[in-house]
């Protein structure tokens, strides 16, 4: 099993964790190794037979992939290969449980590759290694040119982890409208400000890497949704939608509708409007420990759309509600150079942050008028 160790410096007095002292050993070596990759790519079946080769052959792995991966028809077809997929163990998303038995996850795709491993452990989630095979990459570090030589680094321990918080949501059906029954003003509605945590029933929980977005859907009407933190009744989202999302997030969807970009390592929850109908709206930042609850506001004129890292888009009614906060579950993401270099480097390579053409110097300085008497 991988832990993350913590280095103190000698003579270190401080109070606050150094996120950079985070790095991944293990207890005991890995051994099972779960392969993910991008389907629907035909460009990554030759990386993907050279990983599994090499996980099986050379370092006596046990490899577990996904049972539509290992049925492909090309890998099917290739004989040479056949060998090496017979060992595969396999597994069904949504009918076999791996939480319990992966040491160590390998991604061969872009950042859904990273979103879709964390989507399938929702609990603790074993170390991450994510090749940059896809579009973006931005959360996948690692050249896929020399695999060899990275995963025997990981495999001997010691590498730099990012631990990415995750998001804790519920949603909840009727809760407000069950809670209405106790507690009423005279016009029918639950007052704002006040909620019975105890009402409603939970239908879907998830542990989510990116964001929550809640838009309007397919209605013309503005999306109009209340957002409480803490039980009060914080302001009504009147626009678009909201993102709710984490610092790894807050490089996504967030990014694109103005928010700032936050690094995986700082604590907190990013609220984002989408579109608001607002000048003065402003994307906010709040602690990570806070509960976060999106209704639909009692006027709305319609009703709202939830999705999850993109995926179990559903339809939220008059009364329901959406849970959010910080889950004690991070993804622990391991860095090809360090968690700061990594994320600057992402930064620039693929966001193209803060690329400008270079001012070019003065020929002469004493031709400048700000240097006459």
């Amino acid at each position: 099993m991988p832990v993350v160790r913590y280095e103190k410096e000698e003579g270190d007095k401080r109070h606050i964790q150094d996120p950079a002292s985070q790095r991944l050993t293990w207890n005991k070596p890995p051994v099972n190794v779960l392969v993910i990759r991008k389907i629907r790519d035909e460009s990554l079946v030759e990386p993907f037979k050279e990983l599994c080769s090499f996980l099986v052959e050379e370092k006596q792995m046990m490899v577990y992939v996904e049972r539509r991966v290992a049925d492909d028809a090309t890998l099917s077809k290739d004989e040479t290969f056949g060998s090496i997929r017979n060992q595969l163990c396999t597994f069904r998303e949504g009918y076999d449980d791996i939480s319990d038995c992966i040491d160590l996850i390998i991604c061969l795709g872009g950042d859904g590759t990273l979103l879709y491993a964390s989507s399938l452990f929702q609990g603790s989630v074993p170390p991450v290694m994510a090749f940059h095979l896809g579009s973006l990459g931005f959360l996948t570090p690692f050249k896929f040119e020399s695999y060899k030589t990275e995963v025997a680094k990981v495999f001997e321990g010691n590498a730099a982890i990012t631990l990415r918080s995750r998001l804790k949501v519920k949603v909840v059906k009727d809760m407000l409208h069950r809670a209405g029954q106790q507690q009423q003003e005279h016009n029918g509605l639950l007052p704002h400000g006040h909620t019975n945590n105890e009402a409603g029933k939970v239908t879907l929980q998830l542990q989510v890497l990116n964001e929550v977005v809640v838009d309007r859907g397919p209605s013309s009407y503005l999306s109009n949704v209340d957002l409480y933190l803490d039980g009060r009744l914080i302001t009504s989202v009147q626009g678009d939608g909201v993102i709710v999302s984490t610092p790894t997030g807050s490089t996504a969807y967030a990014a694109a509708a103005g928010a700032s970009m936050i690094h995986p390592n700082v604590p907190a929850i990013m609220v984002t409007p989408i579109c608001p109908h607002s000048l003065s709206f402003r994307p906010i930042v709040v602690p990570a420990g806070v509960e976060l609850m999106i209704t639909l506001s009692p006027d709305a004129r319609n009703t709202a759309w939830v999705s999850f890292d993109g995926r179990k888009r559903q339809e939220i009614q008059h009364g329901d509600c959406i849970k959010i906060t910080t889950s004690c579950y991070p993804v622990p993401s391991i860095c090809c150079h360090d968690l700061v270099y990594d994320w600057f480097e992402s930064l620039a390579q693929c966001l193209h942050w803060n690329v400008r053409k270079r001012q070019a110097r003065l020929a002469d300085v004493s031709d400048s008028s700000d240097t006459e008497n």
